[in-house]
């Protein structure tokens, strides 16, 4: 059995892609998506725009996983024309890629450490230090971490996370975060009054609300669940970060399909190159990635990762709020 830093290098071969594959399967998500677009945004009957509308949600998901591998350089290195594409998907989904990129970049190597661990993922602090918060230190923290907050990550992560707040804090190093605002939020305006408000619903704000919450609830799962770990900056190893507190989502082979194999994350936490439709063959490759830690998208396990607080290092898991002495 491999481990460390060996086991790293044995998936180094699958660090390649396949171009034709990373086209056709862009190109492929693209048609569909824009097929949904359209689907929600003429006339139809209400029924069949809803059923358009959410395809058209869960096809977003799928092309921001796409556009995530992009960016970590796994696949269509140098392609102009998929900066291109992917430069505008980004202002679309308000997730322009300087911030993105950058925040989530320290999210991979920072993943599960104490303290640092906040930039590009949801906060996690210790239940002693949550005790010796502020009352609004904690009430800030719990609402980031609030199922509300989490479901409607267009408002909280995206548009003012991701867009608006990092043009704030940095205008000048995220100024593509002023141009993701006036692309997208031109767009619902520009629907509104060519098509009225139904169809700027249905074609645009629902999609990317649903998009965006199961995003969000995603990447916050992945980290976040009964059975994670979190590490001092002393214990913390990479490869442990991955494999220790990076969940396998178990989904239907339609679910992966959507969600291009982002629920194998403890193996793209373990190498960021592998492209999305390699991670399977990764997984049946080495049995070190074949018993990982999991978690699922059943009621029970949202209810179980949504409960989760802080870190409580004496009994070696997280917290639910009911446990948190303040």
């Amino acid at each position: 059995m491999l481990d460390g830093k060996e086991l790293i290098m044995a998936t180094r071969p699958y660090a390649k892609e396949d171009r034709r594959r990373s086209w056709t399967y862009t190109w492929t998500t693209l048609v569909l998506l824009a097929a949904a677009f359209f689907g929600a945004l003429y006339p139809f009957h209400w029924a069949i725009r809803l059923v358009c509308c959410v395809l058209e949600a869960l096809l977003l998901a799928r092309m921001f996983v796409i556009y995530h591998d992009y960016l970590h350089l796994a696949i269509l290195r140098k392609s102009i024309l998929a900066n291109l594409i992917f430069t505008f998907f980004g202002f679309y989904m308000l997730t322009p890629r300087n911030i993105w990129k950058r925040s989530h970049d320290h999210h991979h190597k920072h993943n599960s450490k104490l303290f640092t661990s906040s930039i590009g993922s949801f906060p996690i602090v210790t239940k002693e230090k949550f005790n010796k918060m502020t009352r609004a230190q904690r009430t800030n923290y719990l609402f980031i971490r609030h199922p509300i907050t989490i479901g409607l990550g267009y408002i909280f992560a995206f548009t003012w996370g991701m867009s608006i707040l990092s043009l704030l804090r940095s205008p000048t190093k995220h100024w593509d975060s002023l141009l993701a605002l006036i692309f997208h939020y031109s767009l619902a305006i520009l629907l509104f009054f060519n098509f009225g408000l139904a169809t700027m619903l249905f074609a645009l704000i629902i999609p990317i609300t649903l998009a965006h919450g199961l995003g969000s609830y995603l990447f916050y799962v992945q980290h976040n669940f009964p059975e994670a770990t979190f590490e001092e900056k002393e214990g913390w190893t990479y490869i442990g970060a991955a494999m220790n507190s990076t969940s396998f989502l178990k989904m239907s082979r339609v679910m992966h399909w959507f969600t291009a194999n982002i629920g194998y994350h403890h193996i793209h936490h373990a190498n960021a190159k592998i492209p999305f439709y390699r991670l399977p063959e990764v997984y049946k490759a080495f049995p070190e990635f074949q018993n990982p830690k999991t978690s699922s998208l059943t009621p029970r396990d949202i209810i179980k990762c949504l409960q989760l607080k802080v870190w409580d290092p004496n009994l070696g898991r997280m917290l639910r709020r009911s446990e948190i002495e303040v």
